[in-house]
């Protein structure tokens, strides 16, 4: 009985030490700069640079290792968006220079790539040289993104759309199918 309790009261204090934990990590990106609205739930992540470009909406979870990378001069314009009800699993990384907007109810898992950019390919310049090439990338409402799933520059993932583990998106997917592969492809409707 005292064994039980004592768990008990171990897991308790565990939950409030972890609630005080993310409350003043909310707290500390607040003061940092990140655009937060609402309850957003933050684990051990990492934003190395640029915090005001960061929009993130209330009811939202960014798990462990999860990297928040904004690239070029601070604007004060949202380079990241992220909705309201989204997860994002352990070691994924947003990555934008430009525009990546994430809607609401998105599932993301772990080990995820999603980018706005990538190098130009300019055969007079070496490569450390080559310059950004950026386009937007959006990610629509109620979408799930397996693991490993990489999001290209310049894609638009429909409302209501699966991407498969391991995928690779290059191209737009619409709304409401099932895409995987790499380049990944539609399989079929969800409807």
């Amino acid at each position: 009985m005292n064994d039980m309790l004592s768990r008990r009261t171990a897991n308790w204090i565990a939950q409030k030490t972890d609630a005080v934990t993310r409350r003043l990590r909310s707290f500390k990106y607040r003061i940092m700069g990140v655009r937060l609205h609402g309850d957003v739930h933050l684990r051990k992540i990492s934003i190395p640079r640029n915090f005001h470009d960061i929009e993130i909406s209330g009811g939202t979870a960014l798990d462990d290792d999860t990297v928040l990378i904004v690239s070029g001069d601070p604007t004060g314009e949202s380079k990241i968006q992220i909705g309201s009800h989204c997860y994002i699993n352990r070691f994924t990384i947003l990555d934008a220079s430009k525009d990546i907007t994430i809607g609401n109810g998105v599932m993301i898992g772990p080990n995820c790539y999603i980018t706005d950019h990538d190098h130009g390919m300019d055969p007079e310049k070496s490569i450390g040289e080559q310059e950004l090439v950026e386009a937007p990338t959006r990610i629509g409402n109620d979408v799930w993104l397996g693991a490993n799933v990489t999001v290209l520059k310049g894609v638009e993932i429909g409302d209501g759309s699966v991407i498969g583990a391991g995928s690779v998106v290059t191209k737009d997917v619409p709304p409401n199918v099932i895409a995987a592969g790499s380049p990944a492809k539609v399989i079929r409707s969800r409807a």
